[in-house]
């Protein structure tokens, strides 16, 4: 489902890419250039997603299934989705959203195994077909990704959040790959971004390949 008017943007890749920051600065840029923009997260875009949020990263809810993490990040999305993204759309305004279904099949289907036609069946009734029209996937090797968010958890106090930084090397890397599976599947929407430089250079990139989606789109 294409929401007439709207323009749909989401930020992806695995813990410590850069991709909050750099969905702030687009954010900031966009509006400069006169577009309404809503920026939000997943989980978390709402008030009830911030109850879900809440349970799904602290480090105590460790015991976590990977079925329940998949019912819990739908139930989040599906109440996201009628509460913020459709409205928003539908005014005709541009969404950024850091993270949205792509995080899903990475992290539950490619990180935890479960099956890629559940979770697409999920986000279906989830997003009631509704896709991003581009999606900026930030890469970078896991192990950088992560020493990024160990130090930034360290340093703002956001350790109630880390149960996924704690995971095994080998799941992230499974993660990064299943993102990058999902690229080479959609290149038209899914466009790759070199995060390991500079958030300068990052910057740098992602204003280009923006620019040219949301003055090019029909």
């Amino acid at each position: 489902m294409k929401i007439t008017g709207g323009f749909f943007i989401t930020l992806e890749g695995i813990e410590g890419c850069g991709k909050t920051t750099q969905s702030s600065m687009l954010v900031e840029y966009l509006e400069a250039e006169g577009y309404h923009v809503t920026k939000t997260r997943e989980p978390g875009g709402t008030a009830v997603g911030g109850r879900i949020r809440a349970i799904l990263l602290d480090p105590e809810s460790r015991g976590i299934t990977g079925t329940t993490e998949l019912m819990l990040y739908s139930a989040d999305r599906a109440q996201h989705m009628a509460e913020v993204i459709e409205p928003a759309l539908a005014a005709g305004g541009i969404v950024v959203c850091d993270r949205f279904a792509d995080a899903t099949l990475a992290y539950q289907g490619y990180g935890r195994g479960l099956d890629a036609d559940v979770i697409a069946s999920l986000t279906d009734i989830a997003t009631r077909g509704c896709k991003p029209d581009l999606t900026i996937l930030f890469d970078l090797p896991v192990e950088q990704g992560l020493g990024r968010a160990i130090g930034r958890n360290d340093s703002t106090g956001a350790a109630h959040e880390s149960r996924f930084e704690q995971e095994a090397l080998a799941f992230h890397e499974k993660v990064r790959q299943g993102y990058l599976a999902i690229a080479a599947c959609d290149r038209e929407r899914v466009k790759v971004i070199d995060a390991s430089g500079t958030i300068e250079e990052v910057w740098a990139v992602l204003r280009e390949v923006v620019e040219a989606a949301v003055k090019g789109r029909g």
